[in-house]
């Protein structure tokens, strides 16, 4: 008889967002005349931009012509879609890196899965609370950890609080760890961290011979000068980490799928016999085995938003979304609701009112103003007491949900 990994056994309920989308299935269900204005799960809703359109219509049309038909691609990326990417936008940051040290996916959420196939099980991993699940979630499926406890922290993972009293910058483990997962701007706090503060976990990541895990998905939407967009701008950094970016909300890329990973060359393991061993030559080698690489019309449009047209179509698109972001944490700091984000990221995470939990305030909202959003307890034990507003919607519908909330919550 079959066996299964009893590893998923031990997650203690559904994926947060299929939660959330069976509770808005039956209030609507219940409730079909109620116009649900959704700011829950981060999906984008603005068309892709003219350029990046054009450029992947032309990539599928090549396909219709045997001059121009591509088969296979390299399972890690083609080089004019990589050397574009480090052209145009780590050049500017300063940051240097080879072509072999880019591999584009189909989207960073698969990768901060997937990295995990070439690290031990016995490496301590730190992960931050509340955290995007996948990390967590994806750590227990591979078996890296035990049961949860009563408040769902699993016994063999270090948790690092992300809260008002450290300004949502987690602080340094207290025992050493081998795998640090950190996330800026944050999901889902929507805070940012300085280089100084980058600079601590690299120095402290290079001090233990840990690898920091850097999920920068949501970079390009930062607007407050001089704070990092890639963890390769901090000292040391290349030593010591592995970045994710993803297209799906820097270029509305939700549907059509692509990402990045950067492993670079001196990013080192041990060995069982102690010998250093670089982690690039592990993921190329798992990506040559599990992986066919993204699609030639995905590559070719994603190439498209870094060109001078794309860019600025792309740049208005998320400067849409960060105008939605302004609208609601104002209009919810208006209500008197303490709020977090927002300004370089396109999240808000907003205190509960009236001292309710996360998953009372969801169906509070839903049920009487008819808006969705997600609840912190979602994220982990201390996003309990906080709620996630998305600014990924239409301009109409945030405005809306904002004086829905004001008229329910406002003092």
């Amino acid at each position: 008889m079959a066996h299964i990994n009893d590893h998923y056994l031990k997650l203690k309920a559904g994926y947060l967002f299929p939660e959330i989308g069976r509770r808005v299935r039956e209030f609507t269900a219940a409730n079909p005349e109620a116009k649900v204005i959704r700011l829950g799960i981060g999906d984008v809703t603005r068309p892709l931009a003219p350029a990046v359109l054009k450029a992947f219509h032309e990539a599928i049309d090549d396909l219709g012509t045997t001059e121009n038909f591509h088969g296979y691609g390299p399972e890690q990326g083609y080089d004019w879609l990589i050397n574009t990417i480090i052209d145009k936008s780590y050049k500017p940051l300063g940051v240097e890196l080879k072509t072999s040290e880019m591999f584009i996916s189909d989207g960073s959420k698969c990768d901060c899965a997937n990295i995990l196939d070439i690290f031990a099980l016995d490496n301590k991993v730190a992960i931050g609370d509340p955290v995007y699940p996948v990390y967590n979630d994806t750590n227990v499926m591979v078996g890296r950890t035990g049961e949860a406890d009563e408040k769902g922290y699993y016994k063999g993972i270090v948790y690092m609080p992300f809260t008002e009293a450290n300004n949502f910058i987690p602080d340094l483990p207290k025992e050493k760890v081998d795998i640090i997962y950190l996330c800026f701007p944050n999901n889902p706090t929507g805070t940012v961290a300085s280089k100084e503060e980058l600079q601590k976990w690299v120095d402290y990541a290079n001090a233990n011979d840990a690898v920091i895990f850097y999920d920068a998905a949501y970079e390009a939407f930062i607007t407050t000068p001089g704070i990092p967009h890639s963890i390769y701008e901090i000292e040391g950094a290349k030593k010591c980490a592995i970045e994710f970016r993803s297209f799906s909300k820097t270029a509305g890329f939700t549907g059509v799928r692509c990402g990045l990973v950067i492993v670079p060359e001196e990013v080192m393991g041990t060995t069982e016999k102690g010998e250093k061993y670089s982690f690039n030559k592990l993921w190329n080698r798992r990506t040559s085995t599990k992986f066919n690489g993204a699609s030639y019309p995905v590559q070719r449009a994603a190439a498209a938003v870094y060109s001078d047209e794309g860019w600025q179509q792309t740049k208005e698109i998320i400067d849409y979304y960060m105008d939605n972001a302004r609208i609601i944490r104002e209009g919810l700091q208006a209500a008197g609701i303490t709020c977090y984000g927002g300004v370089d990221a396109p999240y808000i995470w907003l205190k509960t009112p009236a001292g309710l939990s996360s998953w009372d305030f969801f169906d509070k909202l839903l049920q009487e103003c008819h808006v969705v959003g997600t609840p912190g307890s979602g994220f982990g034990p201390s996003g309990e007491g906080y709620f996630r507003l998305s600014a990924f919607g239409d301009k109409e519908k945030v405005i809306e949900a904002v004086e829905r909330i004001k008229k329910k919550w406002g003092k």
